[in-house]
C-alpha cells in the first residue's frame, strides 16, 4: 500500500522465506564475525556492496578489507570489518517496507505486507538465480531501510533492471480480475516496457486462482504517477533515473479479505515470485512489449521519506 509515496513495513511470524539471502559476485570466502581481515581480493572490479556478518545488504562507501566504510539502512555510516563483497548485479530487487514501524498495508488475517513482499522477492530472487541471473535485495530480513538508502544501493550497483515489491491496500471497488498495479519512470521506455512485462505475468499467474473475490483501484495497469512537479510520484521511482525501475502492485492486501488469504500461502507467494522473475528474463533477453498499459497519470504532492522512526539493525 502506498502512503505518500512511500509505505510502512514490519514482519510478521509464519510468512515463508523470512531469511536472509546471500548476495551475487561475492568474491570472498563466506563473513567471519572474528578473526583476521579478510584476504585481499583476487578481482580488480571494485566492491560496491557488502553483505555485512549479520546479512545486511550495504552500500560500500569507501575502505578495505578489514575495515569497509558503509551506509547503514537507515543511511549512516559505519565501519564493517568483513563481509561478502558484491561487485555487480543484474538485477535488484527492493522489498517494500520493513521493520517494526514501517508496516505498509495489513491483511485481516493480520498477514503483514512487509513480510509478504521480502518472501516474494527472495522467490523471485531464487527464480532468476536458477537463470544464471545475479540479484540483489536492498532488504534481507526485517528491518527498516529508507527510501533514500534503497535508491542509493540501485545506483551504485548501476542493474539492468529494479523492481520494488509491495502490495496494495486502501479503498478499491470490487473488481471482475485482479486488480493488479504496475508503475513506470514516466520519462523511461525501458522501464514502462518492464512494468508492462511484470503486469502481464502476475496477472497471468494470480487469474488462474478461482473463487476469489479481487478488488481494484478506478484504474488497475500499467502507469506512471507524477508529482504535482511533473515528476515521478513514488521515491523508489524518482531517486533511480537511469536504471530501469518499476513498482509492482501484486494483489490487494488490507481491503480484500479473500485476496490476504490467497497471498498467505506459501505456495502463492512463491508463484507470485516466479511470475516477476519471468517477466525480468523476458525483459532482459526478449523484446516483448508487454501489456496493461493505460493513459491515467493522477497526480499528488511528491512522495518523501515516513522513515520517522527507522533504527538500525546490527551490522556485525
Amino acid at each position: 500500500m502506498v502512503l505518500g509515496g512511500l509505505r510502512r513495513g514490519v514482519a510478521i511470524l509464519g510468512v515463508a522465506g523470512m531469511a536472509a539471502c546471500s548476495a551475487p559476485a561475492v568474491t570472498a570466502a563466506p563473513p567471519k564475525t572474528n578473526g583476521p581481515p579478510e584476504p585481499a581480493l583476487i578481482s580488480t572490479d571494485p566492491v560496491l556492496a557488502l553483505v555485512t556478518p549479520t546479512g545486511v545488504v550495504t552500500e560500500v562507501l569507501g575502505g578495505e578489507p578489514g575495515a569497509w566504510q558503509v551506509r547503514t539502512p537507515c543511511g549512516a555510516t559505519a565501519v564493517v570489518p568483513n563481509g561478502q563483497r558484491i561487485t555487480e548485479a543484474t538485477v535488484v530487487l527492493d522489498p517494500g517496507h520493513g521493520g517494526p514501524v514501517e508496516t505498509g498495508a495489513v491483511g485481516a488475517n493480520q498477514l503483514l505486507e512487509s513480510a509478504l513482499n521480502l518472501a516474494v522477492a527472495e522467490s523471485a530472487k531464487r527464480a532468476l538465480e536458477g537463470e544464471g541471473i545475479s540479484v540483489v535485495l536492498t532488504r534481507t530480513a526485517e528491518y527498516p531501510v529508507t527510501i533514500a538508502v534503497r535508491a542509493a544501493l540501485v545506483n551504485a550497483l548501476k542493474p539492468k533492471a529494479a523492481v520494488s515489491v509491495h502490495h496494495n491496500g486502501g479503498p478499491s471497488e470490487a473488481s471482475s480480475k485482479p486488480g493488479t498495479e504496475a508503475y513506470h519512470q514516466h520519462a523511461s521506455p525501458e522501464s514502462r516496457r518492464l512494468a508492462g512485462l511484470i503486469y502481464e505475468e502476475t496477472v497471468a499467474y494470480f487469474s488462474r486462482h478461482q473463487g476469489v473475490r479481487w478488488r481494484a483501484t478506478a484504474t488497475p495497469g500499467v502507469k506512471p504517477q507524477l508529482s504535482y512537479q511533473g515528476q515521478d510520484y513514488f521515491g523508489i521511482l524518482r531517486r533511480t533515473a537511469g536504471v530501469p525501475t518499476v513498482l509492482s502492485e501484486g494483489l490487494f492486501l488490507s481491503s480484500s479479505s479473500s485476496e490476504a488469504r490467497l497471498l498467505a500461502r506459501p505456495d502463492v507467494q512463491r508463484g507470485e515470485g516466479e511470475a516477476i522473475a519471468r517477466a525480468l528474463t523476458r525483459y532482459l533477453r526478449t523484446d516483448a512489449p508487454g501489456s496493461g498499459f493505460i493513459d491515467s497519470r493522477p497526480r499528488g504532492p511528491e512522495g518523501g521519506p515516513r522513515n520517522l522512526s527507522c533504527v538500525d539493525p546490527p551490522l556485525w
